[in-house]
C-alpha cells in the first residue's frame, strides 16, 4: 500500500483503549485493571485497601497512576518512582493470574468491532496507543474479542514503555515502521481525552478525538493545535474510512 497514483495508501491507525475502544460498566466497571494496582499497592508498600479512584486519572498511564496514588496514600514520589517496576510486575503478575476475568465489567463500545474489522480488510497497519502496561492492554483486547484485527505481529506504545502519551505515539510508529519498511503515507491516533489529542499531535500523528469518554468534544478541541478532528463516535465506518483516503 504505497501512496501514489494507482496504489493504496500507506495508513497506520492506532487507538487508545479505555473509552476509546472498550468502556467500564456496571458495579465491577473494569474490575481486573483496578484490583490488579490494589494488589500492586499491597505487595510493594503493604497499603492495604487501596484504590485508585482516589484520583482523577482519565487520560493518565499505569505508571503515572500507580507513582500519583502511591503519593496520595503516604509514599514518597521518589520512593514510588524507584520501586516503579516492582509494581508494574505485581500488575501484570497478579492480571495473568486472573486473565479468565478480564472482561468483567467491560465492553466493546458501539462501532468498534465493525471499524476495525473494515480497517484490517483494507490493509490498514492497526495498532494501540495506551497508557495500559502492555500485557493487559493486549489480554483486554484478546478478553473482548476484538484482537484478532490488530495487525500481526501485534505493535503499540504503552505504559510499560513510557510515562508521557506524546512519547508512546513516536514509540508505536517506530515499532510499526520496523514491519512495514517505508513508513506510511498518514498516521492517525484516536483517542476519548485531551491527553490523547496532545499526545497525537505531538507524535506526529493526526489527532482524531472521540466524545466516547467523560470528555466533551469541547474540552477535546480545545486540547488540540486546530487540526484535531473531533467525532461523537466510532459507529460509522463509512465516513471514517473516507476520512483516512482508503475507501475502496
Amino acid at each position: 500500500m504505497e501512496g501514489e497514483k494507482g496504489k493504496k495508501k500507506r495508513v497506520m491507525v492506532t487507538f487508545d483503549v479505555d473509552g476509546t475502544l472498550i468502556r467500564s460498566i456496571g458495579s465491577s466497571s473494569n474490575r481486573l485493571h483496578r484490583l490488579a494496582f490494589s494488589h500492586a499497592f499491597l505487595s510493594v508498600f503493604n497499603i492495604p485497601d487501596s484504590t485508585i479512584d482516589v484520583l482523577q486519572h482519565h487520560g493518565q498511564t499505569d505508571p503515572l497512576i500507580l507513582v500519583n496514588t502511591c503519593v496520595h496514600y503516604g509514599i514518597p514520589s521518589d520512593v514510588a518512582t524507584e520501586r516503579l517496576p516492582d509494581l508494574k510486575s505485581k500488575m501484570i503478575e497478579y492480571a495473568k493470574e486472573h486473565a479468565k476475568d478480564i472482561g468483567e465489567g467491560l465492553e466493546v463500545l458501539p462501532g468498534v468491532t465493525s471499524l476495525l474489522e473494515a480497517l484490517s480488510s483494507n490493509n490498514v497497519a492497526i495498532g494501540l496507543v495506551t497508557g495500559n502496561l502492555e500485557e493487559i492492554g493486549w489480554m483486554k483486547m484478546e478478553g473482548l474479542g476484538i484482537q484478532q484485527y490488530f495487525t500481526v505481529p501485534n505493535f503499540g506504545g504503552f505504559g510499560s514503555d513510557h510515562t508521557d502519551r506524546g512519547e508512546l505515539v513516536k514509540i508505536a510508529a517506530a515499532r510499526a515502521e520496523k514491519q512495514f519498511p517505508g513508513g506510511f503515507d498518514l498516521r492517525v491516533h484516536i483517542g476519548d481525552t485531551p491527553n490523547d489529542i496532545r499526545a497525537a499531535e505531538y507524535g506526529g500523528a493526526l489527532a482524531v478525538g472521540v466524545c466516547t469518554g467523560v470528555f466533551s468534544g469541547e474540552e477535546l478541541k480545545q486540547a488540540s493545535n486546530g487540526s484535531a478532528i473531533i467525532l461523537a463516535d466510532l459507529k460509522d465506518t463509512a465516513s471514517f474510512l473516507r476520512l483516512l483516503g482508503v475507501d475502496g
